[in-house]
């Protein structure tokens, strides 16, 4: 959770959009359906495929609205829900009236960003007590994150509870996912939740999506349905200049040639490609299942559309057009972020988190600074097409030899994880003790620096409640996120798979594997369209069509859920 806020991530992109804020929130529930089951064996713990149906319906928990908090923005079109008012102690409701932890002691492992807190310390004592456990967490580096799950998850030293995010699904993660961790449905199916309040309130459609070879294994956090990449702009320079932003992909890259100075180290815009596959329509790269949809009758995968090569030759005209700052053409060579706050860059795109972060950040440096989000515009002008993400972002699972009692004591750790803005146990797990980690100004909780070395990329990453946005400091900007994700979500759509948590056969794992460095390639001119195409070409012939009656298969037995 960032400092000082309840903010929310989605899915929307490859991992370094995703690792950007670290900790995913809630997603709305949703309508889809409840499918067929495909691939899956008699006791339903396959290896490959998914599960819905009859079969998911017998695994989901029972979906139990919660009502202690009500918020000033509700959720709407896939957003999260939103809250702009002063926070008060005296004020904060209790949604975990009685301690269900029992005692037992519960290594975690985890992905943490930045360095790590000292185990012995204030918060991690203050919210050990609260739940009624000892739990010890081994974060690891998220940004390596990769190369130790691996280790774990093949030793024989596993830890209790293992947090795995969506991007580090990749290879065999998911086999072992299947084979390693517990199935939790005779904890959580149908009433059995009820135990857990805060966990029964969690979206249905999250739920789903934590279901892996058959059983229910996952603690998800759910994530709102709305793309989570915004293309942000200067607002303040804008306003200044007179500026309106562009509405259509050749306004902006006329636009974007009238304001660029490179003499004065001023460029419109830093790799805008996230956005170009958001504004031509393209179908989402950030998790395979995603990529597949079915129109007309034909089922494609992402790289053989039209609108992906669109999108990658519009971009390649923003970096030939000089347009675009010259960093960016290095992987590694400085932020965006920071060429954005920085004045060098007037247009860039990143998670949503990155409104109320940037504009925390600069608040005391820069008092002009204004963060703002443009609207996603259809590529021609008109509206724009965007595909919804997935139902959640991040999961906990529990390791298959642990003890009942081990497992009711994470699930009374999640219980209260789960607790929605405005308890009393949200505000301890985002931002800790009172007068030790946070003070309480006029209505805003400001953490100090103890409590921005502490409490973080912990506790908040065993689950999450429904999706909230909410900065007590800033409450305009959570105003302004969560009416952003409105509008953006009156134009989403669902692909055909959407929903579903599929585990591709073993063969296809590492197929579209090279795409994403050949995108990069091909928008700053290393690379032609046609290098594309050929790429495909061969992905196809490598395996890819046969991938793709796979998805048939999966698709004909399961229906869409669109």
């Amino acid at each position: 959770m960032t400092p000082n806020a309840a903010s929310v991530s989605s899915g929307p992109s490859r991992r370094s959009f995703l690792a950007s804020t670290a900790v995913a929130t809630a997603a709305v529930a949703g309508g889809m359906p409840l499918l067929a089951a495909c691939g899956g064996s008699e006791d339903g713990d396959s290896r490959e495929g998914t599960t819905s149906g009859k079969k998911a319906q017998r695994l989901l928990p029972a979906y139990v609205t919660s009502n202690v908090v009500t918020p000033d923005i509700p959720a709407k079109n896939g957003s999260a829900a939103g809250f702009t008012r002063k926070v008060v102690i005296a004020d904060l409701k209790t949604s975990v009236p009685k301690k269900l932890g029992k005692g037992s002691s519960i290594r975690i492992m985890s992905p943490f960003w930045g360095s790590p807190p000292k185990g012995n310390n204030p918060y991690y004592a203050a919210m050990n007590d609260l739940i009624g456990v000892d739990i010890t967490w081994q974060n690891q580096d998220g940004v390596t994150y990769d190369e130790k799950l691996g280790a774990v998850l093949a030793s024989s030293d596993m830890p209790d509870v293992v947090v795995i995010p969506s991007w580090n699904m990749g290879g065999k993660i998911p086999s072992a996912i299947i084979s390693k961790f517990a199935d939790l449905g005779p904890y959580l199916s149908g009433d059995a939740v009820k135990k857990y309040p805060n966990l029964a309130a969690i979206p249905t459609d999250a739920w789903q999506y934590s279901i892996f070879g058959g059983k229910l294994r996952g603690l998800p956090q759910p994530s709102p349905s709305v793309t989570g990449i915004v293309p942000f702009y200067r607002k303040d320079v804008f306003d200044k200049e007179g500026w309106q932003p562009p509405r259509s992909a050749a306004e902006f890259l006329s636009f974007a040639k009238d304001v660029t100075n490179a003499r004065a180290k001023v460029w419109a815009c830093d790799d805008m490609k996230w956005t170009a596959f958001n504004i031509f329509g393209v179908l989402s790269g950030s998790e395979k299942p995603l990529g597949w949809n079915q129109a007309d009758g034909k089922l494609v995968y992402r790289v053989e559309t039209e609108e992906f090569l669109e999108a990658l030759e519009w971009t390649r005209k923003l970096y030939a057009a000089g347009v675009v700052h010259p960093d960016a053409r290095a992987a590694n060579q400085g932020t965006a972020a920071d060429r954005f706050t920085s004045g060098q860059v007037l247009m860039y795109n990143n998670n949503i988190s990155d409104w109320w972060g940037k504009m925390s950040e600069q608040a005391a440096q820069n008092p002009e600074f204004r963060i703002a989000g443009m609207d996603i515009f259809g590529h021609d002008g008109g509206d724009p097409r965007l595909w919804a993400g997935s139902p959640a972002g991040i999961f906990a699972f529990v390791n298959k030899k642990a003890s009942k009692a081990v497992v009711e004591d994470v699930l009374a750790a999640a219980n209260v994880t789960a607790a929605p803005y405005g308890t009393k146990e949200y505000m301890l797990t985002n931002y800790g003790v009172e007068g030790t980690h946070y003070t309480v100004d006029d209505g805003m909780p400001l953490k100090n620096d103890k409590g921005n070395a502490e409490v973080v990329n912990t506790y908040m990453m065993l689950a999450s409640p429904a999706p909230t946005i909410a900065h007590p400091e800033f409450p305009d900007i959570a105003k302004e996120q969560v009416e952003w994700q409105q509008r953006m979500g009156a134009f989403t759509r669902k692909s055909s798979f959407w929903g579903m948590q599929i585990t591709e056969p073993a063969r296809f794992t590492n197929l579209s594997n090279d795409f994403e460095q050949l995108e990069d390639d091909i928008v700053r001119g290393r690379k032609k369209i046609s290098d594309m195409q050929q790429a495909v070409s061969d992905w196809r012939k490598q395996g890819g069509d046969k991938l793709r009656d796979w998805y048939r298969k999966l698709l004909d037995d399961n229906g869409s859920a669109q």
